[in-house]
């Protein structure tokens, strides 16, 4: 009899281990991450932006789309053949950095002839500057994605300790055993994991794409430079006038002598 009572308590505390495996089967990645809670769903849309970023400045962010050799070699023969109007037209046709301010320029000094170069060079530095601020201002959305992730991150946590203390408080100790005072932790952790993981990659694309903007700066601060030089050379040669040989002066270059007055004061001195 005394045996059968062990079996009896044996296969009565092996069913509620059954049931307790059967109620709580493992957990796939995504069904961890759902169970995250209400702040999940602001975390997923970030890190999706963050991926679509991330793809965009790999594309867009590198040289030939900042300073190219194609465009150099052209617009240095357009300058040396004071062809301004076509490379305008030139740069209309490129999207790059060094276009646009080529562009810039050379609409200002064919809409403005009078100006004085030192107000080009004022107009190229400007654009240079503006073109600079632009690639310095798109990667910065990553590192804002960054900054926000763990804030929301860090109130999901919040939530679910909330949650996890309501559910405490609403019970005695037999009861908060069996409650789900587990769930509204892990709850609370998987917001937290998911907003630095998040922050994590996005502030390390955000530091990889800040060191090429810099690079890509001082190259299109090299490139107009070289293109503000040239042109400042062509309006130096410009200015000064063109010496013409003596071989090739016409002979309106030379004045004609004066008359002489004294054949008329002195008939004398005819035929002499």
């Amino acid at each position: 009899m005394y045996v059968s009572v062990l079996h009896a308590s044996a296969a009565g505390a092996a069913t509620p281990l059954a049931g307790a495996a059967t109620a709580h089967p493992g957990k796939n990645f995504l069904e961890v991450v759902i169970s995250g809670g209400i702040m999940i769903y602001p975390l997923a849309l970030l890190s999706v932006v963050g991926v679509v970023l991330i793809l965009i400045y790999l594309l867009t962010i590198r040289r030939n789309a900042i300073v190219s050799d194609h465009f150099m070699h052209a617009a240095e023969a357009m300058i040396r053949k004071r062809d301004y109007l076509g490379l305008i037209a030139f740069s209309q046709q490129r999207n790059e950095c060094i276009a646009r301010i080529t562009q810039k320029t050379l609409t200002f000094l064919s809409t403005n002839p009078g100006n004085s170069f030192e107000n080009i060079r004022e107009v190229a530095q400007t654009e240079g500057s503006r073109q600079a601020g632009m690639l310095t201002s798109r990667i910065a959305y990553l590192a804002d994605i960054g900054a926000i992730a763990p804030m929301i991150g860090l109130l999901g946590t919040v939530l679910g300790m909330i949650e996890a203390f309501i559910e405490m408080s609403g019970g005695d100790v037999q009861g908060v055993r069996q409650m789900g005072l587990a769930e509204g932790v892990a709850k609370a952790l998987i917001a937290t994991a998911g907003g630095l993981g998040i922050s994590i990659l996005a502030l390390a694309f955000y530091s990889i794409f800040r060191g090429r903007v810099q690079k890509y700066i001082s190259e299109l601060e090299a490139a107009a430079t070289h293109l503000i030089a040239l042109l400042h050379a062509q309006f130096e040669r410009q200015a000064v006038p063109s010496y013409t040989p003596p071989s090739q002066r016409s002979r309106e270059n030379y004045p004609l002598p004066a008359a002489s007055q004294v054949s008329s004061e002195r008939p004398d001195l005819h035929g002499i």
